[in-house]
């Protein structure tokens, strides 16, 4: 089992999420690079449990990037795309766009929904699944 995923039915998962003041850490409210690793964190864990039946364990990000800034009130878009398996790990490709952008100098309330996403981070990780198989939803439970 140590190809890629099926490229015409891979398995993925997305959430968008509104970035909060509480979620600003930095100077000028720039959030903090690891809450868009926290989503990322989700993200894997749906995979594996889609593919595994199982939350497993993040091991490793690995060609991490910040391309852009991310200030409350922006909307992020975070998507996830399992690219390798092994009998153990699940490595899975990782990214964040902007969608909305909060324009804070316009009016505490304004926002833009952007005509195109703007990429703020990407990623790849890996996880390990665990040794012992359990049913996936789709097999279902015994009874």
């Amino acid at each position: 089992m140590n190809t890629p995923e099926d490229e015409d039915n891979p398995t993925v998962a997305f959430l968008r999420v509104r970035m909060s003041q509480a979620d600003a850490h930095y100077g000028g409210g720039l959030i903090d690079g690891a809450c868009i690793l926290r989503l990322f964190g989700d993200l894997v864990t749906e995979i594996t449990v889609r593919t595994d039946g199982d939350e497993g364990l993040l091991s490793e990000y690995a060609k991490v990037r910040f391309t852009a800034p991310v200030y409350p009130g922006d909307y992020i878009e975070a998507r996830a795309r399992l690219v390798h398996r092994t009998r153990l790990r699940r490595v899975v490709e990782l990214e964040a766009h902007k969608v909305v952008s909060a324009r804070p100098g316009a009016s505490p309330s304004a926002a833009e929904a952007l005509s195109s996403p703007q990429l703020v981070c990407s990623a790849t990780a890996t996880t390990v699944a665990p040794l012992v198989a359990r049913p996936t939803p789709a097999e279902g439970a015994a009874a």
